[in-house]
């Protein structure tokens, strides 16, 4: 499960505010992920549809894994 920061863009002042998180839960990567999540959050986040132009979300953090993956090393040295 990967979680992705949703960011509404004021471009007048050049600024982005957090709002929110959406969380992608695909175990595989697809085509269209990136897309999907983006729809989700206007759909979410926006307030009208004149405002989902507004809602964007980190393109860096829709590959990363949001925990570090576990390892379990048990030598002793």
């Amino acid at each position: 499960m990967r979680v992705v920061t949703v960011y509404r863009v004021d471009f007048s002042r050049k600024t982005k505010y957090p709002v929110g998180v959406v969380l992608e839960q695909r175990q595989t990567e697809r085509g269209e992920n990136y897309k999907d999540l983006l729809r989700l959050a206007r759909r979410t986040f926006a307030r009208d549809t004149a405002d989902a132009i507004n809602i964007v979300i980190d393109s860096s953090q829709a590959r990363l894994p949001s925990f570090p993956a576990q390892s379990r090393d048990y030598s002793a040295g």
